[in-house]
């Protein structure tokens, strides 16, 4: 009961810190995160199971994390709201060819990283793009006049 009672603290703590990181980071991992995330797991794997290295612990550990998981999920598709904490919304970057500073500064993305993205979008210039929108998942779309005629 230890174990499941570990996973009831500790799973909702990793929800809440992966909300908190930028949505852009997880998006595009660079090394140095994906070392952050491999040391991150041991430490939670350590924290869950402690000294128990039992087959049986090991079993609980990962039903639990799996419901937890698929609880956070169900309730995910049953309310918007609580969608909106887990995942996040969509956020507006570029309005009508204009980038939205203070929204870009909130995702900490420079205008040099949105321009780049639209480089590799096959768009020049960023007056040409009628929406950039940061999705949920780290991608930029991006809308132009053309597409959206």
């Amino acid at each position: 009961m230890d174990l499941v009672l570990r996973c009831l603290i500790l799973f909702p703590l990793v929800v809440v810190l992966v909300r908190v990181v930028n949505r852009r980071q997880l998006h595009s991992l660079e090394p140095f995160d994906i070392v952050l995330l491999v040391v991150l797991g041991d430490l939670l794997q350590q924290g869950v199971t402690q000294n128990d290295y039992s087959v049986t612990g090991a079993a609980i550990v990962i039903v639990t994390m799996t419901l937890l998981s698929m609880l956070t999920a169900y309730l995910a598709y049953r309310s918007s709201r609580f969608s909106a904490v887990i995942d996040g919304e969509p956020v507006i970057l570029v309005e009508r060819g204009r980038p939205l500073h203070s929204n870009l500064r909130r995702e900490r993305i420079t205008l040099k990283e949105l321009a780049a993205q639209a480089r590799m979008n096959n768009i020049a210039d960023l007056g040409d793009v009628h929406y950039a929108v940061l999705e949920t998942s780290g991608s930029i779309s991006f809308l132009t006049d053309a597409s959206s005629s």
